[in-house]
């Protein structure tokens, strides 16, 4: 299907100005209801509007390629708009957006409209294509435009598979759509062609796997490049160079990438180990950066069942509150709190269950990054174990990586056993002696080792003077605002919620407090400092009180890459600051995430209001004094 074939010249406007997304998306979506494939023009906008909450289809470069797929449309088609000045649509490299295709798809299983975008994205990595779409001066000549690329430019599944004795292979996938799927493909074809190479790449996006590569391909290859932001199976990589990045490499930096490829520099990739393994003496870091991933695979699982939990088992503790008056229970029944009413009891039953499978989740996928599926079964167990014995959160991280090694112990071993043998060892060896093993180091060796650590730490922050739980409040939310969800973000927030499972709720009050604080800073800055700031800047700021109010430190991230050593001094100064008068006014939370929607359940929840405002200020003030004014 020709591209031109879905567009109706009613659909396009060369000379549209709306003043931002929302208003672009509706003026492109009444020009697809002029074309007549849209029975209920409403569902559809509908439909448009959800799909850009998932994530902007800016892609770049100043083009946006909205899509919606529904029973609304009839027919699938085309809406293309040029916006001359430019409109801000939350691109994923911040540039306003000049050039709109809009894709209406019907719902059946064909899929039509993915493979338009992926024909769109490609032509629109050709600058020249793209210029002469905003400087057509009639529809006739926009769409001739296009056919004339059409008939010029086959499709990139058609010339992938072209590939003949690839010496390089590449895959590519973008996990929410395909456009950037595509454009790596397309960029990293252009750098092999022009660096004299072959290559074949694999395409895996929405659309399901295309030119997928073949075994004797891979057996063949002298290097194979992963440029993917979403699940690619490496199994069949083992033994073989390989280099793993982000997908939007693929597009930026397809030129290094090829030149790595093709130099014998790239490392060996072993499929027993989650992360890949160099053969050269340059991997400088890897092994912290591997253990930091291993640990965030386990933490990233892990949070689900924090936050259901935690925040369920802080709603019966408000619940209570509300219903009974604590005066009037004697002490016994005073320690029953959160269960004493019927609904508290329910809502707490169903959190203690999601926060008791908290350590054996963390435990179980740190093992499985180390040590692939088999190790889950193992951390499981060695984690279930920290739970019901004293060395807790400490124990669990212990046993996440002995699971992990042991396993990987365990393969080294079997590689050796008659093939009759081996075999059994995915099903047999590897559950029986692994588990065997890590419950005996768990008994004998973590338990009484982390026990003992984890005790001694507890008891020392239920211990702590008033000024040491400052200092420990000052250190922590100023960690928060470090790396913005970076490893001393996600390092704070760890030890506040595995605090919360030991009974110690003003630690992750302190971190909470901690991340809201660099958000709303900004955005307040935003309206104080006008000057200091960009158009664009000015515009996003305020809605960084909404992230900020709701714990997403994230949202200063962009504020923060603009201007490093003045914003995140700012920020971090103003975090500490919050954290630390939140542990002075002794403020708690049983939630571990949640913000100003979790404040009901916040032990002296107006002291904890006055440690954000006065945080949020400090570091607004801050970024007014160090930021200079913008031209």
């Amino acid at each position: 299907m020709r591209i031109t074939d879905l567009l109706d010249k009613n659909s396009i406007c060369l000379d549209a100005s709306p003043a931002d997304k929302t208003e672009a998306l509706n003026q492109i979506v009444s020009l697809m209801g002029k074309s007549g494939k849209i029975n209920d023009i409403e569902a559809y906008r509908k439909q448009v509007f959800l799909r850009e909450e998932e994530s902007t289809t800016g892609i770049g470069e100043g083009i946006a390629i909205p899509h919606g797929k529904c029973d609304a449309v009839t027919k699938p088609g085309l809406a293309a708009m040029v916006v001359k000045d430019g409109v801000d649509f939350d691109s994923l490299d911040g540039e306003p957006v000049t050039l709109l295709f809009l894709i209406a798809a019907p719902n059946t299983e064909d899929n039509v409209h993915l493979d338009v975008l992926s024909k769109l994205s490609v032509l629109m990595m050709d600058e020249d294509f793209s210029e002469s779409l905003r400087n057509a001066k009639t529809v006739d000549e926009f769409l001739n435009i296009i056919d004339k690329a059409d008939d010029e430019k086959p499709d990139i599944d058609e010339r992938l598979e072209t590939a003949q004795a690839a010496k390089v292979l590449a895959v590519t996938s973008c996990p929410t759509g395909i456009a950037h799927t595509y454009m790596a493909a397309e960029g990293l074809e252009k750098a092999a062609k022009a660096a004299g190479i072959a290559i074949k790449i694999e395409t895996r996006g929405s659309g399901g796997a295309k030119n997928v590569l073949t075994q004797q391909e891979i057996d063949d290859a002298d290097c194979i490049i992963v440029a993917a932001d979403a699940q690619v199976p490496m199994e069949r990589f083992d033994g073989k160079r390989v280099i793993e990045c982000q997908v939007s490499d693929g597009i930026n930096k397809a030129d290094q990438l090829i030149e790595r490829a093709t130099s014998g520099d790239a490392p060996l990739y072993h499929a027993a180990n989650a992360p890949a393994r160099s053969e050269n003496a340059k991997s400088g870091g890897s092994i912290g950066h591997q253990i930091y991933t291993q640990l965030m695979n386990g933490v990233s699982h892990m949070l689900p069942f924090v936050v259901g939990g935690g925040i369920l088992i802080a709603l019966a503790f408000l619940i209570d509150g509300l219903s009974v008056d604590m005066n009037s229970l004697s002490v016994a029944d005073r320690g029953n709190f959160g269960t004493i009413t019927p609904v508290a009891a329910t809502l707490k039953g169903i959190g203690d269950i999601a926060f008791g499978l908290m350590l054996p989740v963390l435990a179980g996928f740190i093992a499985m990054a180390i040590g692939d599926r088999p190790a889950l079964a193992l951390g499981f167990v060695g984690g279930m174990m920290a739970h019901n014995g004293t060395s807790g959160f400490l124990g669990a991280l212990a046993a996440g990586f002995l699971a992990g090694y042991v396993i990987k112990a365990l393969r080294v071993v079997c590689e050796k056993m008659p093939e009759a043998l081996e075999k059994l060892a995915p099903v047999l060896i590897y559950p029986v002696v692994g588990i065997l093993v890590t419950g005996l180091a768990m008994n004998f060796v973590v338990e009484p080792v982390m026990g003992t650590i984890n005790t001694a730490l507890n008891s020392g922050l239920k211990g702590m003077g008033d000024s040491s739980r400052i200092l420990l409040g000052l250190v922590l939310g100023g960690m928060m605002a470090i790396d913005m969800g970076g490893p001393f973000n996600k390092a704070a927030y760890v030890f506040g919620t595995a605090a919360i499972a030991a009974g110690n709720y003003d630690i992750m009050a302190a971190v909470m407090i901690g991340g809201m604080t660099p958000p709303c800073a900004i955005a307040l800055a935003t309206l104080l400092f006008k000057d200091k700031f960009t158009k664009e800047e000015r515009e996003a700021g305020p809605t960084n009180f909404i992230m900020g109010l709701a714990f997403i430190t994230e949202g200063a991230i962009p504020f923060a890459a603009s201007d490093p050593l003045r914003v995140l001094p700012s920020c971090i100064i103003g975090s500490a600051v919050a954290g630390g008068i939140s542990m002075a006014f002794k403020c708690t939370l049983m939630a571990p995430h949640g913000g100003i929607f979790v404040f009901p359940v916040v032990g002296h929840a107006w002291m904890y209001l006055v440690a954000l405002v006065i945080g949020t200020v400090i570091s607004a003030l801050l970024l007014g004094i160090l930021k200079k004014k913008v031209a």
